[in-house]
């Protein structure tokens, strides 16, 4: 099967130190200095909305949020643009936009506080439901490729995987947590490892 529209999300450990207005002059930063090599065109903020999308940086190839879906808090890719390739380079391609995101933030002076990120958990969605429907022949389908994946991301440390429960309403996604001790640039480290080919591309 093919992966297109890959989303990506990486939970931040210390929500509660999270100031998420100040998000929103550091996005319109990136914008301004063209962050990666990307067409970045706004933001939007959604902080109104309950465990909703909270803040989003609007990009041509792909939307980059600090993100508090199902109450939880993180940094979310959503990969719009075809992506040309394989689909472990698709994979690839969404996980590293979104964890050099992930160090963008940790460094950032301007924030009110430091953001931490959790290197091992992750959230992996296919924002395509005619590609990928969230059903048990997809799961299967898609489990082989996940798994080479989560392999490379975590370094070959045991991991496990939970899949959301089949419902033609909801993406398909895959939730992976490894015991390992490891962080956003463990993680980083371990896919520019395997590949040279640019993320934003």
């Amino acid at each position: 099967m093919e992966f297109q529209h890959v989303n990506v999300k990486l939970f931040i450990e210390n929500p509660e130190e999270v100031n998420l207005e100040s998000v929103i002059p550091v996005f319109h930063s990136w914008i301004q200095n063209r962050a990666r090599g990307e067409l970045l065109l706004d933001v939007a903020d959604y902080r109104h909305v309950h465990a909703g999308p909270g803040i989003i940086l609007i990009g041509h190839q792909g939307d980059y949020s600090v993100d508090d879906t199902c109450g939880r808090l993180g940094v979310r890719y959503n990969r719009k643009a075809a992506y040309e390739g394989t689909n472990q380079e698709r994979l690839i391609q969404a996980t590293q936009a979104a964890l050099a995101a992930c160090r963008r933030l940790e460094t950032e002076p301007r924030l009110g506080g430091p953001f931490r990120f959790n290197g091992h958990e992750i959230e992996v969605f296919i924002n395509d439901r005619l590609l990928a429907p969230n059903t048990l022949e997809t799961r299967k389908a898609a489990e082989p490729e996940l798994r080479t994946f989560f392999g490379t991301l975590f370094g070959g440390a045991e991991y496990h995987a939970t899949y959301d429960a089949p419902d033609p309403r909801r993406l398909f996604s895959v939730h992976a947590k490894t015991c390992q001790a490891l962080d956003a640039l463990d993680l980083l480290n371990n896919l520019t490892s395997v590949t040279q080919f640019s993320p934003t591309s």
